[in-house]
């Protein structure tokens, strides 16, 4: 069973895996979030959108240029490895591996869920919601362990999908709101609800880092795309600058079509009565159908990068049982064992999110925390050592790509890590103690490369 992956991607598969993974949900999810952090001050919101953008994209850019010059298994653990050796590599490879793929791939489970329940009429956190979670994450876990390919076609087409609902809401939102007056209303109303914390922009911008995050996950078929080098980086750059500017007009675009104090007592119907308010009951329900394929479609694409997680550590000889994981099907050209391990860690966070976050008292006590933002924060600290890494090693590239670029990741990275204490305060410190364990066990477990 154990041979290379074959070379099955294209650019448009890499273009369509950057904006598919990245745009599907946060923009649904997190933007009633951002704009009751900020209590209703839609400025305040977009500026949160543009941070978010922006910090996307610097690191993009940086994770571009390294694509240009390592091509190996796993595109982020290729550069680690690059930068400070296997063991860094592993670190990360292991992380996300066992917590940033299945963390992100369970809550975009439930999230495909939630708005499937909101179509229907059903409880989001109900029994209803958590089977057709569970359908979900199955579903898609057959669809990349069993047919590849047809799940690369299928990113691609729902990629197409989501934009549909965004573009629509970006433009016709936009202008019923300037005729109507309510986009003009939102932008001068200020405050208009309490809020909630100190620093509101800083929860804005950490509940914006997973709408956005996403990107880095295109880089795990580095070694199933065609022309890596060229291909890769022009999906990042492309792909990211384009759902930053999508976000922002679709945000915009809401705030033309309800008031904000409408859009904040929606709750999970908000996004629905927007569609429903600007097209009609029976055009915003055709597109809010749009909206869970959009939803959909994200999960395909963390479920293509979840599959292949331990196949990354496998393929260097680490983690738990190299020869067990490194094997690859030669008929559908998957690490098949790899993921199955992926499906099963995705069902163990599914039920730690529930119960974390869905239940009415938490099951963990003060190990409750929010598991679709959280690690994401994480990763961002964790590219901070290879941006250094890269400044001071990568000598043949000009001031721009070796120290500009890197100097203003490693700032935005910072950010983020400072947002992420002001936003979650003591949860922080009981996701660290959890996040230590892991980890720990993760460098037990792995075998002393001879």
């Amino acid at each position: 069973m154990e041979h290379g992956l074959e070379k099955k991607y294209g650019l448009m598969t890499a273009i369509a895996m950057v904006i598919g993974i990245v745009i599907g949900s946060g923009v649904f999810f997190k933007a009633e979030k951002v704009l009751t952090a900020t209590g209703g001050n839609l400025p305040q919101g977009i500026l949160a959108w543009i941070i978010g953008g922006i910090i996307m994209i610097v690191c993009a850019y940086v994770f571009a240029t390294l694509a240009t010059r390592y091509e190996k298994v796993n595109g982020v653990v290729d550069y680690a490895e690059a930068a400070l050796g296997g063991k860094y590599a592993y670190f990360i490879g292991w992380f996300m591996a066992a917590i940033y793929y299945p963390t992100l791939t369970s809550v975009l489970a439930w999230v495909s869920a939630r708005y499937t329940c909101v179509l229907l009429g059903w409880d989001i956190v109900g029994a209803e919601a958590m089977a057709i979670s569970g359908f979900y994450l199955v579903g898609s876990f057959a669809l990349n362990a069993l047919s590849p390919k047809l799940a690369g076609k299928f990113q691609v087409s729902t990629t197409m999908i989501k934009i549909v609902p965004l573009a629509l809401m970006a433009v016709v939102g936009i202008i019923v709101g300037l005729g109507n007056g309510i986009l003009v209303s939102n932008f001068t109303s200020g405050v208009i609800a309490n809020v909630t914390t100190e620093y509101p922009l800083f929860t804005a911008v950490v509940a914006t880092a997973f709408a956005y995050e996403g990107w880095i996950i295109a880089t795990s078929i580095n070694a199933e795309l065609k022309d890596a080098k060229k291909n890769l980086p022009r999906a990042l750059t492309f792909g990211t600058m384009f759902v930053a500017l999508i976000y922002i007009l679709y945000y915009t675009g809401l705030a033309g079509a309800v008031s904000n104090s409408v859009m904040m007592q929606g709750g999970e119907t908000g996004a629905k009565l927007a569609f429903s308010t600007v097209f009609s009951n029976m055009g915003g329900t055709v597109l809010f159908v749009f909206v869970v394929i959009s939803c959909l479609g994200t999960l395909n694409g963390l479920m293509m990068g979840c599959t292949r997680g331990f196949y990354s550590l496998a393929a260097r000889d680490m983690g738990p049982e190299p020869k067990v994981f490194k094997c690859i099907d030669v008929n559908t050209n998957m690490p098949t064992n790899s993921s199955i391990l992926g499906l099963l860690l995705s069902g163990v966070w599914l039920l730690y999110f529930f119960g974390s976050n869905l239940t009415p008292a938490p099951w963990f006590g003060p190990f409750s925390f929010d598991s679709s933002e959280l690690p994401i924060v994480t990763i961002y600290a964790m590219y901070i050592p290879i941006f250094i890494m890269m400044m001071v090693k990568e000598k043949s590239l000009n001031f721009f790509k070796r120290f500009l670029m890197p100097s203003l990741a490693i700032c935005a990275c910072v950010f983020m890590v400072i947002a992420a204490f002001y936003a979650h305060s003591k949860a922080v410190f009981y996701y660290l103690i959890i996040f230590i364990v892991i980890m720990a066990f993760g460098m037990i477990i792995t075998p002393k490369k001879k």
